[in-house]
């Protein structure tokens, strides 16, 4: 009897280990509006039925970190569990006239302003907690800029798996070979996060990518 219990002890103690090392953190990083949390809306309602949080046209609805827990993703008869981490859109220069284009208040701009702001510091913070990081690029603009380049340089220097998704490919004016070619080293997956199109090849992708942790 006392050598059950103990069996059933270890047993205990060893699949909690190897449970906590599935649950990877995978955080979703980019430059404001470019999708970060429709793509992480997506997958939290068709694994977990729920949202994670709200979006909007006026840059820098997201200024805090949010996340979901125990996400268990299912992709050709496998299965991962994540902790889906949606930051707030870095940028290096946020400016409170910004807002007022989007028919804000002087105050209300500026409140967003100084939490957009520190937004950004967190969400560099919380990169040292990363297992994988998504970067969510909108395949609309112009790929070449400081904001793209400091990203990448963060998760270079910290050795982070790291998968481009080129958002918004629906739009006309959406180029996916333009920012394949500005980041050749990287996979880079064109989607739309808002009609879910591709986001097979996107699956398919991170599980491939956390085979390098």
């Amino acid at each position: 009897m006392p050598i059950k219990i103990l069996r059933n002890f270890f047993s205990r103690i060893f699949s909690g280990l190897f449970k906590s090392k599935r649950e990877m953190k995978l955080g979703f990083y980019g430059p404001p509006n470019a999708g970060k949390t429709s793509l992480a809306n997506r997958i939290c309602k068709d694994f977990t039925g729920e949202e994670l949080g709200s979006v909007s046209k006026i840059p820098h609805e997201t200024r805090t970190v949010q996340f979901k827990e125990k996400v268990e993703i299912t992709y050709k008869g496998k299965k991962m569990v994540f902790k889906l981490v949606d930051t707030p859109g870095i940028a290096t220069k946020i400016d409170y006239e910004e807002f007022l284009r989007y028919k804000l208040g002087k105050k209300e701009a500026k409140n967003r302003a100084k939490e957009a702001t520190q937004g950004v510091i967190e969400s560099i913070k919380w990169l040292d907690d990363m297992d994988l990081v998504v970067i969510v690029l909108d395949a609309t603009e112009n790929p070449y800029n400081q904001v793209n380049i400091t990203i990448i340089g963060n998760l270079v220097a910290r050795k982070i798996p790291v998968l481009i998704v080129a958002n918004k490919i629906d739009l006309k004016k959406a180029d996916l070979k333009k920012i394949e070619s500005a980041f050749p080293e990287y996979d880079v997956i064109g989607i739309s996060a808002r009609y879910g199109k591709n986001l097979e090849e996107f699956y398919e992708s991170i599980f491939k990518l956390s085979k390098r942790i």
